[in-house]
């Protein structure tokens, strides 16, 4: 006797069945098991929780708004409930601090000079960093001669050349510009680097059938395709150079706001040390949105 005789079958999801033509109907499938489980496979994810996909405008808005607020919150409450040994100024105190740097007549020229030397050091390094990288990441002969020193100059802190610096270039204004150069180019190149490699080797192949040489398939293809990726790195590694510029305006230097900073901290005026740190981020989150900006105008074709 078969043992299975006396169970019942489990459900299964028959197939349409075929019409007489042979062709199988939509009607009869719709109304099957597999149709009705069909559309529901897996619950719907809420919009926050989706993996890199989009969010609502006001849900966007409302996070960064609350994200912005909760440093505030907590420099509030710091600075109600800071001891005497840990000096948190309110923000209406940082605000005055601020007022006073204006009133004295220093907080511009210090403005002023600390991007001057930013945009001429960085512009410099971005420089280097874009000729010689798209060439390591184009040329394996390239990338043979170069790769070895840079990975040793990148390991050398750019601080611990300070004192040779300041004994061959002096005091003035070009130490501190070699400084934020060295402190940045090698990062720079490695990156851009990266970038250039990343091309794909369809499109190099295809400018070579259609009968461009090297150096055309090296600007019309690899350099417009590196682009967004150069733009990227110079906006990451920008957050470095202003790191290197704090160590740079403690060369002899007069005026800046780093060495504002210093000075403050000589006389405990945390008021204008958190003003002047304050005026340092504002900064950063300028540069980034033009250079995000920048991105989306020169390469619309590669917005994320």
């Amino acid at each position: 006797m078969n043992e299975g005789a006396g169970r019942q079958a489990p459900a299964t999801e028959a197939a349409p069945p075929p019409d007489r033509g042979g062709r199988r109907t939509v009607v009869t499938w719709r109304n099957t098991l597999g149709a009705r489980r069909a559309g529901v496979r897996g619950r719907r994810q809420h919009a926050l929780l989706r993996i890199r996909g989009d969010i609502p405008a006001g849900w966007r808005y409302g996070l960064m708004a609350a994200g912005l607020a909760m440093p505030i919150l907590l420099w509030v409450v710091l600075s109600q409930g800071g001891s005497g040994d840990i000096l948190v100024p309110s923000p209406a105190e940082t605000w005055e601090g601020a007022k006073r740097l204006w009133d004295d007549g220093v907080l511009l020229g210090d403005f002023w000079a600390s991007n001057r030397r930013i945009l001429i050091g960085y512009a410099i390094s971005m420089a280097i960093a874009v000729t010689l990288g798209l060439l390591m990441g184009t040329f394996r002969s390239a990338e043979a001669f170069l790769e070895a020193p840079t990975g040793f100059m990148r390991y050398i802190p750019a601080t611990a050349l300070v004192p040779l610096l300041l004994f061959w270039l002096g005091i003035d204004e070009t130490p501190k510009i070699t400084l934020i150069v060295l402190g940045s180019v090698f990062f720079n190149l490695l990156m851009v680097a990266d970038v250039a490699r990343s091309t794909p080797m369809d499109m190099i192949k295809a400018a070579y059938t259609l009968g461009a040489g090297r150096l055309t398939v090296l600007r019309r293809v690899v350099l417009p395709h590196s682009l967004p990726g150069i733009i990227d790195v110079a906006r990451i590694n920008l957050a470095a150079a202003w790191s290197i510029l704090v160590v740079a305006e403690l060369l002899a230097a007069d005026e800046g706001l780093a060495f504002r900073i210093t000075r403050a901290q000589r006389f405990r005026q945390v008021d204008e040390m958190f003003a002047l740190l304050i005026i340092f981020g504002i900064i950063g989150v300028a540069s980034d949105l033009f250079l995000r900006w920048l991105r989306r105008r020169v390469a619309p074709w590669a917005r994320p």
